[in-house]
């Protein structure tokens, strides 16, 4: 059985040793796609397009213009410790032992606007890009498409 997340609009940025282990997102390639199709916008744009303050614009077109790759503990977090909504304080997986990770690996999904699907200890950098946005690309008109 899998338990599904929804992401968090907060991140947990601060660094953490709880861990070595990580994974790579299995859509790291489509997510290269859509930062690069983002990068591209100015942060207007961006504002415009996921309905945020200039401040949050400003900061995402940042984050996007900074994402890179290889990811690796030095530019990207495991993604169970980056959210940091209400779902995962309670989660408490910083809190996680080496075999409540093994077993979150294998059972537990996060759905992410930018990176389709993670596992917990799937890498990733700072973003902000919800499902429901209206971004075109090749597939379609949505990320839902994509």
């Amino acid at each position: 059985m899998l338990t599904v997340l929804s992401p968090a609009k907060s991140l947990n940025l601060e660094p953490q040793k709880q861990t070595s282990k990580f994974s790579t997102p299995e859509f790291l390639d489509e997510a290269e796609t859509l930062v690069k199709k983002l990068k591209r916008m100015s942060k207007k744009s961006l504002r415009e397009l996921m309905g945020i303050s200039e401040d949050l614009a400003e900061l995402n077109h940042e984050r996007f213009n900074q994402w890179s790759r290889p990811f690796s503990t030095e530019n990207a977090k495991q993604a169970a410790l980056m959210f940091n909504g209400d779902v995962y304080q309670g989660l408490k997986a910083s809190e996680f032992k080496a075999r409540d990770l093994a077993f979150a690996q294998d059972h537990l999904r996060i759905l992410s606007g930018l990176y389709g699907v993670l596992r917990p200890l799937d890498l990733m950098q700072a973003y902000r890009l919800e499902m429901g946005t209206s971004l075109a690309t090749r597939s379609g008109n949505s990320l839902y498409d994509f």
